[in-house]
């Protein structure tokens, strides 16, 4: 349902898509888009793309509109031209299969090869391509440690200080004034973060699931919720 969201909090560069917070001692910015952007680095890290979910749920005969790719990497390529990175850290389960990169249309190629030309492209493993995507450019990794912070797609089950992962698509929800409004978001501790799936077809899971609760013992975490235009940081307490 709609409904409406209590104030953002946001950084002073832009009020409007973007809010600031730390990890592990790492300054971060959270994008409105469910981008996270390490400024010191120079680093985008978007998780879940799921390109090609559309193609390989058609060879199932479960008929999806056939555009999710296209979007996703016009989303994507709108958040490369915004932060300029000099690497993209792709989190893992970024096709939806592992024959999703053999079925790209050659203008989806095309796009990823622009995206990709002048800065370096890591593919983090998922649970959905575990194997090295082939012909899509870039370099494939199952972990990426670079100073404080450590890029996997699933969150460990021990606690790793400066985590930052995907994998479980959060999506907080509030009450508000008798509507409940559902985001996906970013859930952070200040120690770990796991970040909002990126893809057009990607589904959510409540961050109040027990699959969170083995990564946040506790709910002293926050939900920061991506609005149409802005981000509203949410005590996990208060999601429902």
């Amino acid at each position: 349902m709609h409904g409406t969201l209590p104030a953002p909090i946001h950084t002073a560069r832009d009020p409007v898509r973007e809010h600031g917070f730390v990890v592990a001692g790492a300054a971060l910015v959270a994008d409105c888009s469910g981008a996270l952007y390490w400024p010191a680095e120079r680093l985008l890290v978007v998780s879940d793309l799921h390109l090609e979910k559309g193609s390989s749920f058609g060879a199932r005969r479960v008929f999806l509109p056939p555009y999710d790719t296209a979007a996703t990497l016009a989303r994507l390529a709108a958040v490369v031209a915004r932060y300029q990175p000099a690497c993209v850290v792709a989190l893992g389960d970024s096709f939806h299969d592992g024959g999703g990169p053999a079925r790209l249309a050659p203008s989806d190629r095309d796009t990823l090869a622009a995206l990709q030309h002048g800065r370096d492209w890591i593919w983090i493993a998922g649970n959905h391509d575990p194997d090295r995507p082939e012909n899509v450019g870039g370099v494939a990794m199952d972990v990426l440690r670079r100073g404080p912070l450590t890029f996997r797609h699933e969150p460990g089950l021990q606690a790793v200080a400066g985590e930052i992962a995907g994998h479980l698509h959060p999506v907080g929800r509030i009450s508000r004034r008798g509507r409940v409004v559902s985001r996906r978001c970013f859930v952070t501790d200040g120690t770990r973060l796991v970040a909002p799936a990126f893809g057009a077809y990607a589904g959510g899971l409540n961050i109040r699931d027990r699959a969170f609760a083995r990564v946040f013992p506790t709910l002293g975490f926050t939900a920061h919720l991506m609005g149409a235009d802005r981000l509203y940081a949410i005590p996990a307490a208060r999601c429902v």
